[in-house]
């Protein structure tokens, strides 16, 4: 299936049934990092690095050091 990247417009070939929610493809044209959002229909979304939550991921760290 053919999608193209939300960031430069590049049409990109991914195949769907090779791919799962929540993985990371990079677009070949950018170099964007695009996160599976869904598969059916196939849609992506740019990953956005200061999505990510430094607080969160130190008390998953905890939580596993206490076990």
């Amino acid at each position: 299936m053919s999608v193209v990247c939300p960031e430069c417009d590049n049409p990109l070939d991914i195949d769907v049934d090779d791919i799962e929610e929540g993985e990371i493809v990079q677009c070949d044209e950018c170099g964007t990092d695009l996160e599976v959002v869904c598969c059916d229909p196939l849609e992506l979304a740019a990953v956005d690095a200061e999505g990510y939550d430094d607080e969160d991921v130190a008390l998953h760290v905890d939580d596993e050091e206490d076990e």
